[in-house]
């Protein structure tokens, strides 16, 4: 399914300075009623943000004013262990986040996340660390997928590791089937110049 392609931006951050937040923290399992991509905003991190009665909750991060403009979000290690839903990663687009960023992702939120349309950006720990005592001043940082890098109002510049595929795909806003779709001609091109020396309806080779 295609994606919004993902250009250099600034933003903002929120932090949840927590170790280990999983999928159904991000988005209890009651809301998992759709298959839609869409409309899941609302439910991200709700048992977090929301008392019983359905009211903010005061100091909860993602309640601040500041975090209504937030595209990244930076969390602790381990993030999004736990099950392999990816309303987990719809809702946390939904919430209005590009990004989010940490010490440590589970590896099939990592994968749920490339596939559609979240960055995530893999940092050292004391990177985290500096983000997390840094927050109070509501400091932008920058993302540039192409360079690889998130940048800091100081000029201080680290780079985080993404898969060249999964970085082609996000740059460009496609999916694996987009990528195939878009080198068929390439792939008709090589067949007819290469004679077929398998039959794919037959287990016997084509003399």
């Amino acid at each position: 399914m295609p994606t919004t392609p993902i250009v250099p931006f600034s933003s903002g951050y929120v932090v949840l300075d927590v170790e280990n937040i999983d999928t159904d923290q991000i988005i209890p399992a009651r809301f998992l009623t759709t298959t839609e991509r869409t409309g899941l905003g609302a439910a991200a991190f709700h048992d977090w943000r929301y008392d019983r009665a359905g009211a903010p909750i005061v100091g909860f991060p993602l309640n601040a004013p500041a975090a209504a403009r937030a595209e990244i979000l930076v969390a602790g290690p381990n993030f999004g262990c736990g099950s392999s839903r990816e309303h987990a990663v719809w809702a946390l687009l939904g919430a209005g986040f590009r990004a989010v960023v940490s010490a440590r992702f589970a590896d099939i939120f990592r994968g749920n996340a490339l596939a559609n349309g979240l960055l995530p950006i893999q940092v050292d720990g004391r990177v985290v660390e500096r983000l997390i005592a840094s927050s109070e001043g509501h400091h932008m940082l920058s993302v540039d997928l192409a360079s690889q890098t998130l940048s800091f109002p100081d000029g201080t510049v680290v780079t985080f590791p993404i898969a060249p595929f999964a970085k082609h795909c996000l740059l460009n806003g496609i999916d694996d089937l987009d990528f195939l779709l878009g080198v068929s001609g390439d792939v008709d091109a090589y067949e007819a110049a290469n004679e077929t020396r398998i039959s794919t309806l037959s287990v016997e080779a084509v003399v």
